[in-house]
């Protein structure tokens, strides 16, 4: 079976994609047909909502952090037993950073490179013909990026659907449907982004209600005819990160959240088992595994919690004895000595690194990235380059003494300088890895 794909994209972040892709999810699978998400960039978050809405486990491409032929076997893998594959861009279409032709991170990246079209999704409050003027742009801005249809999202009532429609099919741009102004479709955000589907309450009766709508308003037949054949060739693993152990003690809780799809996938299938354990219910690292990792998440709202979790503090610390620790951005927080919380109440942490961070003095910190790894450890040899991206608002406010995990430079290779810690088997920084260089 060849999977039939469509990417979903907008002119600008807020435009509704994530709605209108989870709904979609869900009309099509209650259809009976075998769909799956793709989210494209380095949003760990919205992978969850399409898992949410199908069941099964979403996954991330990023054009500037994979190369080619792992976004290839990526994608053909996410594509196995499915009949159709919707892709959920990031932020705009064509928003990406500067650099290598198709490696931009933007989600227009994925059409040139895969030969499939842009489902565009216009947000049209406060607008109505002028609408169309967005859409010619689409249309028009590069040839290679077909646009093949659009949804009309937020119209304020029939009259405004009827003069914005219009006007966006006397372009020769099909529009397939019209989603009206709702604020009970709207997703919940906090400052990493959406709220987790995990933790969003009735999470399922709200994607039966995207549904419901997508269903109502949408050609779902058109939608599904203006995809193509998901047909390319076969990729290659040669850029995917390593397995940084045969047995993998993986924090997973509310605290510990951000580890990409692609990347637990890829471990398992290169042999490695993954044991969850949850700090937050103070359990410890089992003592049976080869590494511990302890992926980003939100500790900053659960500090309290994670500084009383005795059992949780004396078997990390146990652990790091004699076995790897490695933290990813809120995990990198866990393993320092202290961490302040949102109302300036200072929490003790592992202190198996020395640095202290606090979420009350914050600073957004967002973008690619491309470290130099600083001796050997989890993610490769000491001199390995890795790509992948910060996102995150708390801020080291004491450096420690510990010696640096990497050397990091920005999407476009401005050098940023030293990043994270390391101190014998512990390592840790605000880096959140995607995939070998």
């Amino acid at each position: 079976m060849t999977a039939r794909a469509l990417i979903i994209g907008a002119p600008r972040s807020g435009s509704g994609k994530t709605s209108v892709t989870i709904g979609l999810l869900r009309a099509f699978q209650k259809r009976g047909v075998k769909v799956r998400g793709i989210k494209t960039g380095p949003d760990y978050i919205d992978p969850g909502f399409h898992e949410a809405a199908t069941k099964l486990p979403g996954l991330n491409l990023d054009s500037w952090a994979m190369a080619p032929d792992l976004l290839r076997h990526l994608a053909l893998e996410q594509a196995e037993d499915a009949e159709l594959i919707l892709i959920e861009s990031a932020m705009g279409l064509f928003d990406g950073i500067p650099g290598e032709k198709n490696r931009s991170g933007a989600a227009s990246d994925l059409a040139r490179l895969f030969g499939l079209p842009v489902l565009l999704v216009l947000d049209v409050s406060g607008q109505s013909q002028t609408a169309a003027a967005v859409a010619c742009g689409f249309m028009h801005y590069d040839p290679a990026v077909k646009i093949a249809a659009c949804i009309m999202n937020r119209a304020g009532s029939e009259r405004h659907k009827k003069l914005s429609g219009e006007a966006i099919t006397a372009i020769g741009l099909p529009v397939v449907g019209t989603v009206l102004r709702d604020p009970t479709l709207t997703l919940p955000e906090r400052h990493l982004g959406l709220v987790q589907a995990s933790e969003h309450p009735e999470m399922d009766a709200h994607i039966d209600r995207l549904a419901g709508a997508m269903e109502r308003s949408l050609d779902l037949d058109a939608i599904f005819a203006a995809a193509r054949p998901f047909d390319m060739p076969a990729g290659s693993t040669e850029k995917a990160l390593l397995p940084p152990g045969q047995r993998i003690a993986l924090a997973e809780d509310a605290a510990f959240t951000f580890l990409y799809p692609h990347i637990k996938r890829e471990w398992r299938a290169m042999g490695a088992e993954i044991i969850p354990f949850s700090p937050l219910a103070d359990e410890a690292p089992p003592a049976d595994c080869d590494i511990c990792w302890l992926p980003g998440g939100y500790p900053e709202l659960h500090a309290g919690r994670l500084a009383s979790a005795k059992n949780f503090m004396t078997g990390i610390a146990q652990f790091a004895e004699t076995k790897p620790v490695h933290g990813e951005c809120g995990g990198y927080m866990v393993l320092g000595e202290t961490l302040e919380d949102a109302d300036g109440v200072t929490h003790a942490m592992t202190g198996l690194l020395s640095h202290a961070t606090s979420f009350a003095k914050r600073k957004m910190n967002l973008g690619y990235r491309r470290v130099t790894l600083v001796g050997d450890g989890p993610l490769g040899a000491d001199g390995e380059g890795v790509r992948g991206h910060e996102f995150h608002y708390a801020s080291v406010v004491s450096k420690g003494t510990d010696a640096p995990f990497a050397t990091i430079a920005d999407g476009v290779g401005n050098d940023l300088g030293a990043s994270g810690g390391r101190r014998g088997p512990v390592s840790g920084s605000f880096f959140h890895a995607i995939a070998r260089n």
